[in-house]
Order: structure tokens, then sequence, then C-alpha cells
């Protein structure tokens, strides 16, 4: 994992719906030469190869936030948050706040002192972002308005020399894992078509993917997202040993067949692979519900849908290698 491109993906800011900036980080990261196809909902698309059989590959570019909804006399900003936000986690927190110009403006959540409150109710209905402002003009002098949006302040931790926390690894890594394979892609000599799309709002619903599915009919599907461990439902997979197929969600289910193909694929070349199931979803449904075969391919994320979502660097790099396989070698 080269952890420069990583940050390049992670610290861009892109909240569902606001993906804009993302995207434009990552066609200006594809290899020189490649053009890249950018649908009218946003998602961005490239080919490589070609041939009679088709395998796509999928990340989400969007981000959890929180979307500004109003201005308060006092300055300060009402929000409701966008994907899945626990409460908890509002609470003392740094955010960038974007505007419609792009421009990042500091913020924070703050809460009163132990001395002077009881029982506080800290759901989200009851807090605002205090951007240092005290009135509504003023507020609005420095930038911001209605459809703004926020996201948490972001820092990367690298931890025991094997694991890097950072917010929004769901799913920047994924988009970096398409990035990373585009780039081998393009050295080598294809019989089939590859098919890598970065797609938007996959937080609130799987928008982008299922715009996708209308018109994108490959052989084999795989979105490359995380998988949200660890508890008492995923069992023993956790980062460290290996990439995941995630074979369960709350959602959906994996093809059985290809997801026992691609274990004995997968230790045939020597690549560690962890099965497991999980909650939430991929934008591999719209996909399944239109026939065609898919299983996610995902990364162990520690602390999902928070400031400290960790990965292991060598499980990225045993699954940008599965993906190449995929991509090389695999028997549709």
């Amino acid at each position: 994992m080269n952890l420069d491109r990583l940050t390049d993906v992670v610290f861009v800011p892109g909240m569902t719906g606001r993906e804009e900036m993302i995207r434009a980080k990552i066609i200006e990261m594809l290899p020189e030469g490649v053009e890249a196809f950018v649908d009218d909902l946003g998602n961005v698309m490239v080919e490589a190869g070609s041939g009679e059989s088709t395998i796509a590959f999928a990340a989400h570019m969007d981000e959890i936030g929180l979307l500004v909804s109003g201005i308060n006399s006092d300055g300060s900003l009402n929000f409701k948050k966008v994907g899945g936000i626990a409460d908890e986690l509002l609470v003392g927190r740094h955010l960038d706040v974007i505007t419609s110009s792009g421009e990042s403006i500091d913020g924070v959540i703050g809460m009163a002192p132990p001395h002077l409150r009881e029982k506080p109710d800290l759901s989200w209905q009851n807090l605002v972002i205090d951007v240092g402002t005290s009135s509504r003009d003023e507020t609005s002098g420095i930038g911001i308005d209605v459809l703004d949006y926020a996201v948490f302040r972001k820092q990367i931790s690298i931890l025991n020399d094997k694991f890097v926390a950072v917010r929004s690894l769901d799913d920047r890594s994924g988009c970096l894992a398409l990035l990373d394979l585009l780039d081998m892609l393009i050295k080598v000599n294809l019989n089939r078509r590859i098919v890598l799309a970065w797609t938007v709002q996959e937080e609130i619903g799987l928008i982008g993917a299922r715009a996708l599915s209308e018109k994108l009919k490959p052989d084999l599907f795989f979105p490359v997202d995380s998988f949200a461990c660890c508890s008492r439902l995923t069992g023993d997979v956790k980062p460290g040993n290996g990439a995941v197929l995630r074979m369960s969600d709350t959602s959906s289910l994996g093809d059985y067949g290809l997801g026992k193909r691609l274990m004995e694929f997968a230790k045939e070349k020597e690549i560690p692979l962890q099965v497991g199931v999980t909650g939430g979803g991929t934008d591999g449904i719209p996909f399944q519900q239109k026939g065609t075969k898919m299983v996610p391919l995902a990364l162990a994320v520690k602390y999902l849908h928070s400031e400290t979502e960790y990965i292991s660097m060598e499980d990225y790099d045993n699954l940008l290698r599965l993906m190449f396989l995929l991509s090389t070698e695999f028997t549709l």
C-alpha cells in the first residue's frame, strides 16, 4: 500500500451526493492516456482490455457526513446526518465545513461542560455546528449556506507498522484499489474486458450502482468495499488475516458457487482470504437483482463509520493481488 496515494484519496471531502471533489481527484489519478466516462449521476467508469467476457469491479466514492439544513440566529448550523453515523461520535468533534465553492471552513460540535449540565440529550437533533460566528449574516458572510456539508476532520495514524487508521477508509481504500489495479492492468495483454467503476451515493441506498446496473451487464461483478468487524456476528474475521469475501450482509447473499471458486482460486495462488458475514449492503445488490453473479471483495475494517476506521496494509496488498489475478487468470 502506498500511503501517499491513500492520503490523496482519503483527505478529499466527498459526502454522499457531493462527490464532485473526490471524482475530480480520481480522474486526475488515472494513468495517462486512460479515458474516463462520467454518467449523468456522476459515476466514473474506465475500461481495460477487450474480449467476449466482462468482469466489473466497483468502489463507492462517497463518505458519510452532515448536511447543513439551516443557519440559526446565533450563527450556528443545524444539520442532518447523511449515512450511518452514531450520535455518540458527534460530540466534541472537529469538522471541515465544505462550501459550494469547495472552500473548507473549520467547525466544531461542542457541548456544555459537566459543571453546567445534569442529563444532556446528545441526540443529533439537539446538536449544532459552531463555526465561530455570532449571527446568521456573519455565517452567510463567510460563505456557508444551506445544503453545504461537513465531514469529520481527518488524521492518519500508523499502528504498529501494520495497520492504518483514518476516517473514510470506507470506501476510499476500495477507490485506491481500483486505481492501483488499473495501473497494473494497462501493462498486460488482457483477453477480456475489465470495467472499473467509482460510484456515487452508496451510503444512502446504492443510488449510483442502481443507475450503473441499468447500462452495465458484466458476466461477474465484484463490489470492492468494507467488511465491518469485529463482533459476535463477524466471528474470527479481523484485520491482518487477509482480504474478505463478504458472503452475507443485511441486504444480500453473495453467489455461493462463485464464492467457493474464489476460495479455491485464492488457495491455489497462496493469497490469504477470509470469509464472513456482516451487516450493511454493497453496490453488488442491484447487479445481483438483474441476474449477475456477484461476490463482494472487502477489507476487514475495525471501527467502521468512525474517525478511527482501520485496516491492515498487508490485507490491502493481498486484496489488490487477488483482484489482478481475477482480472487476468480467473476462468469465467
